[in-house]
């Protein structure tokens, strides 16, 4: 018989597994590093002293083996809570430079973000399973990392 059939692979199999999330938050791109006008040039309005706000989209990618008894790699709804304990409860609604002491001194840039996402997941999750986050600003940009 088929060796397929008996399930003999069914443990070497990988998935990437991704989960979506949306939040709100606002922020203002300056550097501790530059000038106020160096500040304004690089950064042009986003620079603005009083910040701007984003509706920002997360998907958060884990990588691991499907498990044979119940054929994921991990549950969507575990999932979901880490990532609700980690990004929401810090970022939705809040001033990214005022409310997250990592971007006191990092400048809230979507590659910071998602940067510090990755951090926080990671403390959470088995390792070597966070595979990829991807943080878009906007529907036409984002900034993805991959722990490098």
């Amino acid at each position: 018989s088929n060796m397929m059939d008996r399930g003999h692979y069914a443990n070497e199999r990988v998935a990437y597994i991704t989960r979506v999330q949306s939040f709100s938050a606002c922020h203002r791109l300056h550097s501790q590093s530059l000038s106020d006008d160096e500040n304004k040039r690089i950064f042009g309005k986003c620079n603005n002293p009083n910040g701007h706000g984003h509706n920002y989209k997360v998907e958060v990618t884990l990588r691991g083996k499907i498990n044979q008894i119940t054929g994921m790699v991990m549950n969507f709804a575990d999932m979901q809570l880490h990532i609700e304990e980690t990004v929401m409860k810090s970022l939705d609604h809040k001033n990214l430079d005022l409310d997250v002491a990592y971007f006191a001194n990092n400048v809230s840039t979507s590659e910071n973000l998602a940067v510090w996402i990755w951090d926080s997941m990671a403390t959470r999750l088995p390792p070597c399973m966070l595979y990829e986050v991807k943080v878009y600003e906007t529907e036409r940009s984002a900034a993805m990392y991959r722990g490098e």
